[in-house]
C-alpha cells in the first residue's frame, strides 16, 4: 500500500504561518466599521433600501407586552425542541413593559414544549401570581433568583422586593433571566469552572461568563438568589452554577434563551474537547486578542437578538403559530 500522505499536522505556529508572519492580524480595525455592531455583519443593496429589522420599538406598552409574550412562548419551545425539560425545573422570567415591577413566569410543572403565550403567568413584586395573567402556580427557585438578583445589584442588605425605580437603577438593560438544568451545562457545572474560548461563537462569553462555585441546594430561599447575583457581578450575563446548570440574562428574552443554548453548547464541546485532549491531542483555545476583538461584535445585544430570529420564524412555521395563542 502507497503510504498516506500525513495532513492536518499542527506545528504549533499561530495561523497557519511562519512565526515571523504571525504578529500580522487580518483583524479590521473597529473604527472604521459600522458603530452598532449588528450592522457589521449585514449587506443590503446599494440603494440602502434593503435592511436588516432589528428589535422592535413600541410606543404602545400594551403592544409591546404582547410582543415579548409571544418571543417568551417561543423560548419555551425553542428549549423543549433542544430537550432542556426536566419535570418541573427551570423558568424564564420576563419584566413587563406595562407595569415594570411585574414579570412574567412560565407556569410551574407545565412542558417547555406546550408552553403557549396565554399559559404565562403575571407575578406581583412580592411575588404573588397576579390576576392579569394565567392562573395557574409558580416556580419558587425562579422567583427567588430574580429577586436575589436585583436586591443585589443595589447592594441592599433587606429582603424586598425592588420597585419599578429601583430595577431600573439597578440593571437597567436586564429585562430577562433564563434558567435551567440542561444535560451539557449539567455535566461541565459539575468541574466549577468557565469554559475557555475554543470556537469563534464561544467568543460571546469573553469577559462576560461567571462561574457560582457553591452549591447550597435547590433555591426555595432569598440567599441562594442573592449569592448568583453576587456571582454575575454587575456586568456578566452569563454564569455557570456548579451542580446546578446556567442562568443567563438579556435585554431581550430572545438573547437570553439564544445565550443559554449558545452556552450549554460550548459546555459540550469543551468536555469532547477535554476528552480528547486526556488522550495526547493538543488544545489550542482562541488567544485572548482575538477573543475580546470577536467579542466586540458577538456579544451585542442586538446581535444576539437576531441570532435567535431563525428560530423564531421556524418555530412559527413548525408549530403554525400554535404557541401565539
Amino acid at each position: 500500500m502507497a503510504p498516506q500522505p500525513n495532513l492536518h499536522v499542527h506545528d504549533d505556529t499561530p495561523h497557519g504561518v511562519d512565526a515571523a508572519e504571525s504578529k500580522s492580524k487580518t483583524h479590521a480595525e473597529l473604527t472604521t466599521l459600522p458603530e452598532k455592531p449588528i450592522d457589521r455583519l449585514w449587506r443590503g443593496d446599494k440603494a440602502g433600501n434593503v435592511k436588516l429589522d432589528g428589535i422592535p420599538t413600541f410606543q404602545n406598552p400594551y403592544q409591546q407586552r404582547e410582543w415579548v409574550k409571544e418571543h417568551m412562548a417561543s423560548a419555551f419551545r425553542y428549549w423543549g425542541k433542544l430537550g432542556f425539560g426536566e419535570g418541573a425545573s427551570g423558568h424564564i422570567t420576563v419584566r413587563d413593559p406595562v407595569l415594570p415591577d411585574h414579570y412574567w413566569m412560565n407556569p410551574f410543572a407545565v412542558h417547555f414544549s406546550s408552553i403557549t403565550k396565554s399559559k404565562l403567568v403575571l407575578v406581583s413584586p412580592d411575588g404573588y401570581v397576579s390576576p392579569h395573567g394565567a392562573q395557574r402556580p409558580i416556580n419558587t427557585a425562579g422567583y427567588w433568583i430574580r429577586t436575589g438578583f436585583f436586591i443585589t445589584q443595589l447592594k441592599a442588605a433587606i429582603k424586598k422586593v425592588l420597585i419599578d425605580s429601583e430595577i431600573h437603577k439597578a440593571r437597567p438593560e436586564v429585562m430577562a433571566i433564563a434558567h435551567c438544568h440542561s444535560i451539557n451545562a449539567s455535566a461541565w457545572s459539575a468541574f466549577g469552572r468557565p469554559i475557555e474560548i475554543l470556537q469563534q461563537d464561544a467568543s460571546a462569553f469573553y469577559d462576560n461568563l461567571s462561574v457560582y462555585d457553591e452549591y447550597s441546594g435547590i433555591v426555595l430561599a432569598s440567599e441562594e438568589g442573592t449569592n448568583i447575583a453576587k456571582a454575575l457581578g454587575n456586568k456578566n450575563r452569563n454564569c455557570i452554577l456548579r451542580n446546578h446548570g446556567l442562568v443567563t440574562l438579556g435585554s431581550t428574552v430572545d438573547e437570553a434563551v439564544y445565550m443559554y443554548g449558545l452556552l450549554d453548547k460550548h459546555c459540550k464541546i469543551q468536555l469532547m474537547v477535554e476528552a480528547a485532549a486526556a488522550n495526547g491531542l493538543k488544545k489550542v483555545p482562541i488567544s485572548e486578542e482575538d477573543a475580546k476583538y470577536n467579542s466586540e461584535t458577538e456579544a451585542d445585544p442586538e446581535a444576539l437578538y437576531i441570532a435567535f430570529q431563525p428560530e423564531y420564524e421556524l418555530l412559527v412555521e413548525e408549530t403554525n403559530g400554535a404557541f401565539l395563542k
